[in-house]
């Protein structure tokens, strides 16, 4: 009779590595969430030409939609330049 074959250890890792992942953008969310509820009043943007009243809430999920958008194109780049090599 055989034995089943052994997780490896590189699988093992991988697994590991994607519950620590998972568990990072689980708490960043709730602190961002947080954040986010707690900052509810209402602020002033200065933008090139004019200003703006907007509620802070929606200036947060503006820059993280920014931020998010900046991230994923500079990945893309990268992604892009690595398999041209």
């Amino acid at each position: 009779m055989q034995a089943p074959p052994a997780k490896s250890a590189r699988h093992t890792g991988r697994t590991i590595g994607r519950t620590v992942a998972l568990a990072l953008l689980v708490f960043l969310t709730v602190v961002l969430v947080l954040f986010v509820v707690f900052n509810t009043q209402t602020v002033d943007i200065s933008l090139v030409f004019t200003d703006v009243n907007a509620p802070l809430v929606l200036a947060l999920v503006v820059a993280a939609a920014l931020g998010g958008l900046v991230v994923g194109l500079l990945s893309a780049v990268m992604r892009t330049r690595r398999r041209n090599r």
